[in-house]
């Protein structure tokens, strides 16, 4: 096997600056590495090397390599040396947000006039909402939840505050969940939060610069969100087709070969240590929200290899990964496994998963999960201790019982059949109604349509036109980076009959508000 090459120090910290020496030196190393001057698995030269290299003391070495082995950069093997061991995710821990810009700024930024609109009148009575992120408050399987409150009321004698990360039984449960799916993950590797939302909030404030730029498909979920926008980052969108994601057009974005159709954000170019262009990837591969897609193996691997390449760091959405119940061949009798995780080709460290019990179980339970790094789940465990000092201790408690003793999976093998045959019987209400009028997406799992006119329509108009009829939609707007002439519709909230009584409301509103 060849000897690595050397790795080459052309550099000596500035001691007229105002930056102490050792994070100078941190930094300097930092940018080698995100850079991939310094690639993974490169031997460090010795303490004295790098002391004579820098013109610096021994001790001043020792003490830069102490916080790049903190950070999960570097690692001590036994007889072998220091080694790089990550380029991504781990770099990002040194920096901190400036708290003091986001509060004299103003955190959180308003919703758009039609997001504030559907959230309110979500909860209005005689209402069907046709796009809505939600189960059928019908099929909450209430007898599996008596048996858990039941056990709950017996056996727990306290509820007081939890441990950062979360409890250890639901994070040993969550693990055992994880590995089922494919990514090997151990409990230390996993934060409980309060949602998956909760986690989005966590990793910008803490793992991401103000100015940063969150890549996501086009359209994406994250659109409709400013959790990001609110932390001063920016949203750039990269268009799919029917196996996903584009990889092609994301690596031409990253290698600024081209402009990205439709995307007004141009990524920034690299000023410190993290990674590629202070850019992330936001992705949610399996029935992805809004679209309902669900990339193909060969394009997942083609995304890593894209991000490795480019190095950069990945957000993997799974609130949907539970909830596949395969394509059009399967059969509907029988469980069909869902592509593997992003995170289980995971080689590097490199991605960050989320999961949530939200779209599966229960909304309300406010339960959702990373799967990292343990030193990022360290270091976000310390930003939501700032928050809320722990997710609900009844919910983790209650949703923990679910997954170790077995009704979880038996629920939610129920709960894929029963999509599943809303989503057939919604299909046939399109061909019905919308035949040579618009096409859509036919979903292998989860709750969405992606439905498409074919002439213009105008959005807006029809919005309230259905509104008025006592349908709500989600415009397609609301997720993507253009007006796309599109919505998201859902089949998850309503019964079949439902669904077409609905369908019927827009398709002939749609025909009113058409150009």
């Amino acid at each position: 096997m060849p000897r690595p090459t050397p790795l080459t120090i052309d550099w000596k910290p500035d001691r007229t600056a105002t930056t102490p020496v050792t994070e100078q030196i941190v930094d300097y190393m930092c940018h080698q590495i995100s850079s991939g001057a310094w690639p993974i698995g490169s031997r460090l030269p010795s303490q004295r090397s790098m002391a004579d290299a820098f013109d610096v003391n021994r001790s001043t070495i020792i003490a830069a390599v102490n916080e790049l082995t903190d950070y999960g950069i570097v690692e001590g093997l036994h007889g072998a040396g220091t080694r790089i061991v990550s380029n991504t995710w781990s770099l990002m821990l040194p920096g901190a947000p400036d708290w003091a810009d986001y509060v004299s700024s103003g955190f959180f930024k308003a919703n758009n006039s039609t997001i504030q609109t559907i959230n309110r009148m979500e909860f209005e009575p005689h209402i069907t909402r046709l796009g809505t992120g939600e189960l059928d408050p019908r099929l909450f399987p209430r007898a599996m939840w008596q048996r858990v409150a039941s056990e709950a009321a017996t056996e727990i004698d306290a509820i007081g505050y939890p441990e950062p990360e979360g409890m250890p039984v639901l994070r040993e449960a969550i693990a055992t969940h994880m590995r089922d799916s494919g990514i090997d993950c151990k409990p230390e590797q996993i934060l409980v939060t309060s949602g998956a939302l909760q986690a989005l909030q966590m990793i910008s404030v803490s793992l991401l610069s103000a100015g940063s730029t969150v890549i996501a498909e086009a359209p994406s979920y994250i659109k409709s969100l400013q959790v990001f926008q609110s932390a001063g980052m920016r949203l750039a969108g990269v268009p799919m087709d029917r196996d996903g994601l584009d990889v092609t057009a994301l690596n031409s974005m990253l290698n600024g070969l081209s402009a990205v159709p439709d995307s007004p954000t141009v990524l920034p170019p690299r000023t410190d240590r993290r990674g590629t262009n202070h850019a992330v990837l936001y992705t949610i591969p399996t029935n992805h929200n809004p679209t309902g897609i669900t990339m193909s193996m060969d394009r997942r691997r083609a995304l890593i290899d894209c991000c490795v390449a480019n190095r950069l760091p990945i957000i993997e959405d799974g609130a949907y990964q539970d909830l596949y119940f395969g394509g059009d061949n399967s059969s509907a009798t029988t469980t069909c496994t869902a592509p593997a995780p992003l995170k289980s080709l995971d080689k590097t460290g490199m991605v960050i998963t989320l999961g949530s019990a939200s779209k599966s179980l229960a909304p309300g339970l406010r339960i959702g999960w990373i799967v990292a790094d343990r030193r990022i789940v360290h270091r976000l465990a310390d930003v939501k201790m700032q928050m809320d000092y722990g997710a609900s201790v009844l919910s983790q408690w209650v949703f923990a019982r679910f997954l170790t003793s077995g009704l979880y999976d038996e629920y939610v093998t129920g709960l894929r059949h029963e999509l599943r045959r809303r989503r057939d019987a919604a299909v046939e209400t399109l061909e019905r109604l919308f035949g040579g009028f618009a096409h859509w997406t036919v979903p292998d799992g989860g709750f969405y349509i992606w439905l498409t006119f074919d002439r213009p329509v105008k959005i807006g108009r029809l919005f309230q036109l259905a509104l008025d009829r006592g349908v709500l939609l989600n415009p397609g707007d609301i997720y993507d980076f253009t007006g796309d002439n599109s919505l998201r519709l859902s089949y998850s909230y309503t019964t079949p009959e439902e669904f077409a009584a609905a369908a019927t409301v827009l398709a002939n509103a749609a025909r009113q508000a058409g150009a």
